[in-house]
């Protein structure tokens, strides 16, 4: 079947990428309650929040910047050849309204935003937000069957509390998924940890529950297809969240962040290792801890919304290159 016009994005030689409102890649605008909302497949999402953070803010506006980098995307991949938008229907459903002056309250939002996602057979593609983002996301999407995940970090985000009590920040997540049965604890791989530690109370948890934990020593010692064959084995065939930390990549290449760690993969391998889902079956994906104010030359945001056409195209199946 031809693919439908109407969820094609706007091209740059109909109408210059410096103009007109911006969405995510050009592409229409459907909100939930829109009449074409239970046609739409993949489905890209805004999360301005940023209220899990602990040190440097900014997250809260990284929705806004991505979709003005994203204006850059074209439609086909530059490698694989791969037609994103002529594949599924893809269109932006806009932003989650969190209240930022109530966690809680807020991850309610947005569990309740994404409800609306699944009950429509679509697929969501979020950019965030601070990484506690991920959690009420994974509320909606593993409600009824935990999921396996593959998660590009610097950090593991499996601690158990911050500040002798609070249990939801941005360094917390993963371990309350893990313990809400959102994950499965042994389909999950944690790829480019790196960075000085408060103590190893996360990585013991991951020990003691069978996550898997990849070094940055490890990713460079082995390589990113050894590494990325081991984590497809992980996720195995059931489905699985693919979460990306922009911190993950090292700060030359994407300083606008909350949390940079040194030593980390350059831009080209932030994108090679997405190359490399190929056939994992992702249930949703997230791009998370894009920080403005720290991101003075938009560079860590164009990489961003790069890194999340790659995660598009490994959702629609991918190709090994």
């Amino acid at each position: 079947m031809p693919s439908d016009p109407f969820f094609h994005p706007v091209s740059g030689f109909d109408l210059p990428r410096f103009a007109g409102v911006p969405s995510f890649m050009r592409l229409p605008h459907v909100p939930p309650g829109h009449p074409r909302f239970n046609e739409v497949e993949i489905g890209l999402v805004g999360v301005p929040w940023d209220s899990g953070t602990t040190n440097r803010p900014g997250p809260r506006h990284g929705p806004r910047q991505l979709r003005d980098a994203s204006t850059m995307i074209r439609a086909q991949h530059g490698v694989t050849g791969l037609r994103p938008f002529e594949t599924a229907a893809c269109a932006d459903l806009g932003d989650v309204g969190p209240n930022p002056a109530d966690i809680p309250d807020s991850m309610a939002r947005i569990s309740a935003f994404y409800e609306q996602i699944v009950q429509a057979g679509i697929r969501p593609l979020t950019a965030g937000g601070d990484h506690l983002t991920s959690l009420p996301v994974l509320r909606a999407l593993a409600k009824d069957t935990p999921l396996g995940m593959i998660h590009f970090d610097s950090h593991t985000d499996l601690f158990h509390s911050y500040f002798g009590g609070t249990m939801y920040t941005h360094g917390t997540p993963f371990r309350r998924a893990v313990e809400e049965g959102l994950l499965d604890p042994k389909r999950v791989i944690q790829i480019g940890i790196r960075g000085t530690m408060y103590d190893a109370e996360d990585r013991d948890f991951a020990a003691a529950n069978g996550i898997r934990i990849v070094t940055i020593e490890d990713l460079f010692d082995r390589g990113i297809p050894d590494v990325m064959a081991e984590a497809r084995d992980v996720a195995g065939a059931q489905p699985c969240y693919v979460s990306y930390d922009i911190d993950f990549v090292d700060p030359t290449f994407a300083p606008g962040t909350g949390t940079p760690e040194v030593g980390g993969p350059n831009s080209f391998q932030a994108l090679q290792v997405c190359r490399e889902l190929y056939g994992v079956d992702i249930a949703g994906a997230d791009l998370v801890e894009v920080s403005p104010p720290f991101d003075a030359s938009g560079a860590t945001a164009f990489l961003g919304v790069s890194i999340m056409f790659e995660l598009l195209c490994a959702m629609l199946g991918g190709h090994p290159r």
